[in-house]
């Protein structure tokens, strides 16, 4: 497996442009099952996810031309309904293609879900929500059978708690119902603006995306559409993290503030500067080291937990101690053990983590577990003395495009070391 080699204890200065977003992108991908016209994409990252995906795709049909960051999807006429284990099971927002071809073609069999080991996710909410708009649901041997006599109907359909994936598979779903679907208690993440917007420009009638009540008024199809997929929020904050891990100044281009939520508070509180420019965001870190803030991960606009490894990195050495409750996932604290290798003082109560900042960590060989984990590792070696290996980086090209080259035009010291396998 391949590793990623650092050397720590210089400032970064330049600049870094902002991929398109990961958690959109997928879902976007996947709305491309809903109609027989092309879906043209834009700003799409070239990432393993992604990639997966659109093999996916490919298996139930879907013509996918890859150009640069365009991608051209065409599902034309669905060649399949199955989703198998083997496709489904490496990346848990392949599950998102159900919602889609149960609305387009009645039918759909997918296996269960996979994904990284960051606690239980389970799918009864996506689930619950088919069947309230009509759906039949049968498990079988880690299948997903779902069935509809005709199209979806009209549904009220009140989330027990806020699902970001749940609101999205509902959505995408409901767009070609016989009938409006009211979701309540929705998620209220950019990400599911960036999907209602790109579904809106196919043709489809959806009101409130973004506040805790969406309305989708369905329609029998659905057209094709060209769409810039939204910069990625989450690699945004942790690019600025570096900033604060490691110091000096990087312009972030095509950032969005107003994408970070609460994480923008919990920065700047913590010594870092946040400037919109007409080309980005620039960030810089006031003083030597940055200061411990507490923080709570919540549903958009609270603290995203996608970001809450990194900030963890960035508490590791700042001036103070930090509590850091994790509220989304349990057994989302795994970077926490790696991180005390390099010298962090680290304690952790069930979903709570409490942070005493150290003036400076030592570089030590360290284990990625998860795609987020793994870039909080690598902002803990940015500001490290000494080097350190990361290994098990395949979790990074799940989720970070072009990660070594976007740090080292910043000045980082960063190879990737190939792996024998």
């Amino acid at each position: 497996m391949d590793k990623l080699a650092i050397i720590g204890g210089r400032p970064l200065f330049g600049d870094i442009p902002i991929s398109g977003a990961k958690n959109s992108a997928l879902k976007l991908f996947a709305a491309s099952l809903l109609t027989d016209k092309p879906l043209i994409l834009t700003n799409v990252p070239k990432l393993a996810d992604v990639d997966m995906l659109s093999r996916l795709l490919a298996e139930l049909g879907v013509d996918v031309v890859r150009e640069g960051d365009r991608a051209t999807l065409t599902a034309a006429a669905i060649a399949s309904t199955l989703a198998p284990y083997d496709l489904v099971r490496k990346m848990r927002a392949s599950f998102n293609v159900l919602g889609p071809l149960l609305a387009r073609e009645g039918k759909a069999k997918v296996s269960l879900p996979g994904g990284c080991a960051i606690g239980a996710r389970p799918v009864d909410l996506h689930l619950k929500a088919f069947e309230a708009m009509g759906a039949s649901i049968e498990l079988d041997e880690g299948y997903v059978i779902a069935t509809v006599d005709g199209r979806l109907k009209s549904a009220r359909i009140d989330f027990p708690f806020v699902s970001v994936g749940a609101t999205e598979h509902a959505m995408l779903a409901a767009t070609l119902a016989d009938g409006e679907v009211e979701l309540n208690n929705a998620a209220c993440e950019p990400e599911i603006v960036d999907l209602a917007n790109c579904l809106i420009a196919m043709g489809a009638r959806i009101e409130g995306a973004g506040g805790q009540t969406i309305r989708i008024a369905g329609v029998e199809a659905l057209s094709g559409a060209t769409y810039e997929v939204m910069p990625d929020r989450i690699e945004t904050g942790a690019y600025a993290m570096a900033v604060g891990v490691a110091g000096g100044e990087v312009t972030l281009r095509n950032a969005r503030l107003d994408l970070l939520g609460a994480a923008v508070g919990s920065l700047r509180e913590a010594g870092l500067s946040l400037e919109e420019t007409g080309d980005g965001l620039v960030v810089s870190r006031a003083g030597s080291r940055c200061r411990a803030v507490d923080i709570v991960t919540k549903p958009f606009p609270g603290f995203p937990t996608d970001l809450q490894a990194q900030f963890m990195a960035l508490m590791a050495t700042a001036d103070g101690t930090s509590s850091i409750r994790e509220t989304i996932f349990e057994n989302r604290f795994m970077h926490a053990p790696e991180l005390a290798r390099m010298g962090a003082k680290i304690a952790v109560n069930g979903q709570t983590a409490t942070v005493a900042g150290v003036a400076r960590l030592k570089g030590a060989p360290v284990m990625a577990t998860d795609l987020r984990a793994s870039m909080g590792l690598i902002l803990a070696a940015l500001g490290a003395e000494g080097q350190t290996i990361v290994n098990r980086v395949y979790h990074l090209d799940r989720g970070f495009e072009r990660l070594e080259e976007k740090l080292a035009r910043c000045g980082a010291l960063v190879e990737r070391v190939r792996g024998d396998d």
